[in-house]
C-alpha cells in the first residue's frame, strides 16, 4: 500500500496499524518511527491510528497526539493532491511574499496550513526554499516556481487547477 492508494480520509487498517507498531516497539523510544511509517501509508496520522498505537503500547493517546503537534513533519489531515510550499525567506518577503501567499490561497482556495475542500492543494508556508536569488517563489510538487508576482500565480495554480493529475507547469520566465 503506497500514500496514492490512500489519499482520501478513510479508517486505518488496524491490522496494519498493530503491525507496525509490533514491527518498532521492541526499540524505546520508537514512536516517531511509528509514526512516520503510519503517515508515508496514510498521508497523515489519522486519529483511530494514535488511538490504535495508545492500546497497542500503552502509552497515552494525549502523549502521542502531543509528538504528532510538536513535529512539523507530521500532518493529522490529509494533504490535496498538489503540495504548495509559499517562501517567506528574507528575499521571498522583501520581494512580496505575502502578495505571493495571498494570491496562492485565493486562487488555491486554502489557507496557509490547510487543504482545500476540493482535495487539490495544500498550502503550507516555509521559512526558505534556498532560490533567494530567484524570488519571490514558491514550490508546487518538489517544482520552484521563481520570480512570481500575484498574476503569474494565478495563471500556475489555473493550471493545476485544470488538471485531474498533479502536473508540471512551464512559466514565461
Amino acid at each position: 500500500m503506497t500514500l496514492n492508494d490512500v489519499k482520501t480520509r478513510e479508517q486505518p487498517n488496524m491490522a496494519v496499524i498493530d503491525a507496525i507498531v509490533y514491527k518498532y516497539n521492541v526499540h524505546p523510544g520508537a514512536m516517531i518511527s511509528i509514526l512516520q511509517e503510519i503517515q508515508e501509508i496514510y498521508g497523515y496520522v489519522p486519529q483511530p491510528a494514535i488511538l490504535r498505537i495508545s492500546q497497542d503500547t500503552q502509552i497515552p493517546a494525549a502523549d502521542i497526539y502531543g509528538i504528532v503537534t510538536f513535529y512539523a513533519q507530521f500532518r493529522l489531515e490529509p494533504q490535496g493532491k498538489n503540495l504548495i510550499k509559499v517562501c517567506h525567506g528574507t528575499a521571498c518577503h522583501l520581494n512580496g511574499a505575502e502578495k505571493i501567499a495571498d494570491a496562492v490561497c485565493k486562487c488555491a482556495g486554502a489557507k496557509e496550513g490547510e487543504t482545500s475542500a476540493d482535495g487539490k492543494f495544500s498550502v503550507e508556508k516555509v521559512a526558505c526554499l534556498g532560490c533567494c536569488s530567484l524570488a519571490p517563489t514558491v514550490m508546487i510538487n518538489n517544482e520552484t516556481y521563481a520570480r512570481l508576482t500575484p498574476e503569474s500565480v494565478s495563471k500556475i495554480i489555473n493550471k493545476f487547477q485544470q488538471s485531474e493529475s498533479p502536473v508540471s507547469v512551464e512559466t514565461d520566465k
